[in-house]
């Protein structure tokens, strides 16, 4: 211990390092229920790609292991501390270091806040589009790591669509740069979106290179409330095989509707038995919303609801990003799943997840990105009481074998960590298995990059 901080303070500020293992502690783990996480030795909290890279030649000259940190708002273990590591924060390291109108492309640090980001990009008259629940608080880096989406994902794509280039400190300290500031560019092997969604176990992010997007207009907002949750899941097939692009198609359940209503006396009528929210960010998108609400009233929606300005779109909204929020006071924990399935199965992915609750008497609430098919079905239950976080744990892993059931995927945009790598090596399959850890054997050939996660 005494040998692996006096080499760290050869590279760095006294400020960069915490030892005090009551502030320590704090960084041991980020917010994924039911995963285990160890003592770091240290805490480092660089500002510049020298002192990470001061950081990794350390690391790899004592074998210890690192683990790269931003927020910690992640929900999967990804970045939970094992005994003894380097605990690798990249929070300061939060300059956006260029906006480029011209070319549409920002340059940043991991450390910068999305949300941080999206204004300032709006200053330009662009427009960054991806958009996690957390983006007044995670961080670039961490939605880099993880391939974060969001709630725009099904017009605008996800995190790996708007990373052009990278540059990256590997386990022994080499800077690598990938991809390009260009357009285009086909030129070699695609490195840049190997580390996208890598979750930290190839090399430590210090630069990227982001593309930027024209700012949409306002988006206006359409709700539906539907009888059950197979008419409005009838009805996002109704919308997709229409040719439609909303901004936002998102899904709540009876489930979220009531907790909502409990929560924040949103008004909703307690017979919903699920809320369909469409949002168009077209020159007028109220043409859009009319069309979209005749095909929702056609599937079965009791009542639709389109917002007249940006205000009431606002409101709409409100009941959406409230949804996590307000199962969280359901009981004392939460597990938040995100299996992704085919549109066509959403409504089979719903009403499997209904029975699941049933099955093992638990509130199971499920809100979703509707428009890609990407579900959230969030487990409620009492963490001190151990049959129900027994049973919360048995529900969390049937929902995931309903997902790659229906042809989906264990997660569609929280990553794997701790939670979900045994789960892993089910959907790749042992061929994919064993070139993953192949390709992991190439940049990290100590194992010293976030160790015990993903695989």
């Amino acid at each position: 211990m005494n040998g692996l901080l006096e080499q760290l303070r050869a590279g760095l500020p006294a400020e960069a390092l915490i030892t005090d293992p009551d502030v320590t502690a704090s960084y041991a783990h980020d917010m994924a229920s039911f995963c285990d996480a160890g003592t770091p030795a240290v805490v480092v909290l660089p500002r510049t790609v020298e002192q990470v890279q001061h950081i990794m030649r350390t690391a790899t000259a004592l074998r210890v292991p690192v683990v790269p940190q931003g927020a910690r708002t992640g929900l999967s273990g990804a970045a939970n501390a094992s005994d003894d590591c380097i605990v690798l924060s990249l929070v300061k390291m939060d300059r956006i270091l260029e906006i480029n109108p011209v070319d549409r492309i920002a340059v940043v640090e991991p450390g910068v806040i999305n949300a941080v980001l999206s204004r300032a990009v709006n200053e330009h008259g662009l427009h960054y589009p991806p958009d996690p629940s957390s983006w007044e608080m995670c961080t670039i880096g961490g939605n880099i790591g993880t391939a974060s989406g969001g709630l725009c994902c099904v017009k605008y794509g996800v995190t790996a669509e708007y990373v052009l280039g990278l540059e990256v400190v590997l386990a022994d300290g080499r800077l690598l740069t990938t991809g390009r500031r260009t357009a285009k560019g086909v030129a070699g092997y695609d490195l840049t979106r190997l580390f996208v969604g890598s979750e930290g176990s190839l090399g430590i992010v210090v630069k990227a290179v982001l593309a930027l997007k024209p700012q949409p207009p306002q988006q206006l907002v359409l709700a539906a409330e539907f009888p059950s949750a197979a008419t409005a899941c009838d009805a996002i097939c109704r919308i997709m095989e229409r040719g439609h692009t909303p901004s936002l198609l998102e899904l709540m359940d009876r489930t979220t509707v009531h907790a909502v209503n409990r929560m924040a006396n949103m008004g909703l009528p307690d017979t919903t038995e699920a809320l369909l929210l469409a949002a168009f960010d077209t020159p007028d998108p109220s043409v859009d919303l009319a069309a979209v609400a005749e095909l929702c009233t056609a599937a079965g929606a009791t009542e639709v609801v389109p917002a007249e300005d940006t205000a009431e779109s606002e409101m709409l909204l409100r009941a959406r990003r409230m949804s996590l929020t307000a199962l969280e006071t359901v009981k004392s924990a939460t597990m938040i799943d995100d299996v992704c399935v085919p549109r066509s199965k959403l409504g089979a992915m719903l009403e499997g997840t209904a029975a699941v609750a049933e099955k093992y008497d638990l509130t199971i609430g499920v809100c979703a990105h509707a428009g890609d098919g990407n579900t959230h079905p969030v487990v409620c239950f009492d963490h001190t009481d151990a049959d129900e976080s027994r049973r919360a744990r048995e529900s969390f892993d049937e929902i995931m074998a309903l997902g790659l059931e229906l042809g989906g995927t264990i997660t569609g945009e929280h990553g794997v960590g701790v939670l979900k790598k045994e789960w892993l090596a089910r959907e790749l399959g042992e061929v994919s298995v064993e070139l993953h850890r192949g390709i992991k054997q190439a940049f990290d050939p100590l194992g010293l990059l976030n160790p015990g996660k993903v695989f």
